[in-house]
């Protein structure tokens, strides 16, 4: 596998293996996406954590939220999240993705990326909550960020691809168990963008 190159919404689509990654822009247009950023940035009670990665204590370089039905809380890396009660917004983005997925989702994991310095490191959404090979729909809204993807193993088979306004993609498969993934810090310019990451939590 060799590492994609960004040419367009066409050669995103065809070149993710379907089996792990699906890409699909335009679930909201440009100025619904805007919207609902600026309705999470304004409104969310935004945290920013200490997680244990690697075995070491870090400050998260981004802020981050967690909703979903009562009592579906979510431990990752040494830090619980318990959920907040849905929003009007979050159930609108949240039956989009359910129609896509086929799936019901219970959570969502909300982060905000305020520049091109908030990012998140290499890593697997792989904890015993999700089950064994979890479906995660994540919506991207404002500022484009890419976002990349390598096996565990062999870190020459890799692929990335460039979240665009509104778009959705569908984790699903192997993804979990035997790739990571990360959206890196960038030196270029970049403005906010808000992630949703919906889940479903076995417990």
């Amino acid at each position: 596998m060799e590492q994609l190159n960004i040419f367009g919404e066409a050669a995103q689509i065809i070149s993710l293996p379907g089996e792990l990654l699906e890409y699909i822009p335009g679930l909201f247009n440009p100025q619904e996406s805007i919207t609902l950023m600026n309705e999470f940035i304004n409104n969310v009670p935004w945290q920013q954590r200490i997680v244990t990665m690697y075995g070491k204590q870090i400050i998260t370089p981004r802020l981050t939220a967690w909703y979903g039905d009562k009592g579906k809380d979510y431990t990752f890396s040494g830090t619980k999240f318990d959920p907040l009660p849905w929003t009007k917004e979050l159930q609108q983005i949240r039956e989009k993705a359910e129609k896509i997925a086929g799936i019901t989702f219970n959570t969502v994991l909300l982060n905000y990326y305020r520049d091109g310095n908030d990012s998140v490191a290499w890593h697997s959404d792989d904890e015993y909550d999700l089950g064994n090979k979890p479906v995660i729909a994540s919506v991207s809204l404002g500022q484009a960020r890419r976002f990349d993807v390598r096996h565990k193993t062999d870190h020459q088979k890799k692929y990335s691809v460039n979240l665009e306004n509104g778009s959705l993609l569908l984790m699903k498969g192997d993804l979990q168990h035997s790739w990571e993934h990360r959206i890196a810090k960038s030196t270029k310019p970049l403005k906010e963008r808000v992630n949703l990451t919906f889940r479903v939590i076995y417990k």
